[in-house]
């Protein structure tokens, strides 16, 4: 494998063997669900809206565009696992959350970085890991902004949730390992000092009663970023060395009972 991203790295954390059945042998269990089609298709109406916002254009109809992303990746999942059942419930409260959702995304960013300038979104980085063994560090950055009177550039990552984040959650060190590593390589692609970039996650909360998007800041200074490289190095190390050691107690992770518990490729 010729490069590495930040899911993989989670996974490898997870289970090494886990991440060996998904991303060498190719033995792909998970192909979405509701929430990942949601998260996909608000994604997208993110991207349109700063657009947007920064050309001065009046944008079309968002929650059409909602919608119409929202079952095109419906049936991308359908077309790619014919077993899997939608809850035809859950998928007409998401209609009605998702678009309920947009009319708070640009105030929220102009609550929380004033007037800013839009720098990229969906921003690929591929970018060498420093370390014995060559590898790229692959990602799509969200969105990257800057604001003039800080003279900060500012990394944000969307996530789409239903209530919120806890503040564990928000503090969870290998959740924010995805912004530290974001912010080493994108700073390293454009030849920033890390002092000038700052980096947010901004929720996307489906079922909130109120505050349905949250912007908050991740510190991470360069102790942080430290700690992640190395995590990130010994993942590439132990993966090239084909040391795929099984975590069994990762078999009932946080989400329910891995897609490969006691299948013929983890019994």
């Amino acid at each position: 494998m010729s490069h590495i991203s930040y899911s993989e790295l989670k996974q490898w954390t997870e289970c090494a063997w886990k991440h060996k059945l998904n991303y060498i042998d190719k033995i792909k269990q998970f192909k979405g669900n509701e929430h990942t089609a949601f998260g996909s298709a608000l994604h997208t109406v993110c991207e349109v809206i700063v657009q947007d916002y920064s050309e001065n254009k009046k944008s079309a109809d968002l929650q059409e565009l909602f919608e119409k992303e929202f079952l095109k990746n419906l049936q991308k999942i359908k077309k790619a696992s014919t077993e899997i059942e939608f809850s035809g419930d859950l998928l007409s409260s998401m209609r009605h959350q998702g678009k309920h959702l947009i009319q708070f995304i640009l105030p929220a960013l102009k609550s929380n970085f004033g007037k800013f300038k839009l720098i990229s979104v969906e921003e690929n980085l591929y970018e060498d890991i420093e370390g014995k063994i060559e590898k790229k560090f692959k990602g799509f950055v969200d969105l990257v902004i800057y604001t003039p009177d800080t003279k900060k550039f500012h990394v944000i990552d969307w996530k789409t949730c239903s209530w919120g984040w806890d503040s564990r959650k928000k503090t969870d060190k290998m959740i924010t390992y995805q912004l530290s590593l974001y912010k080493h390589f994108w700073a390293k692609k454009h030849g920033k000092s890390y002092k000038d970039v700052t980096t947010h996650f901004a929720l996307l909360k489906r079922t909130a009663k109120k505050s349905n998007v949250e912007i908050f800041k991740v510190s991470n200074g360069e102790k942080k970023i430290s700690n992640a490289l190395k995590l990130l190095n010994k993942a590439v190390y132990n993966i090239d060395k084909s040391n795929h050691v099984k975590n069994k107690l990762s078999c009932y992770g946080k989400y329910g009972v891995c897609e490969y518990y006691k299948t013929k490729h983890c019994s």
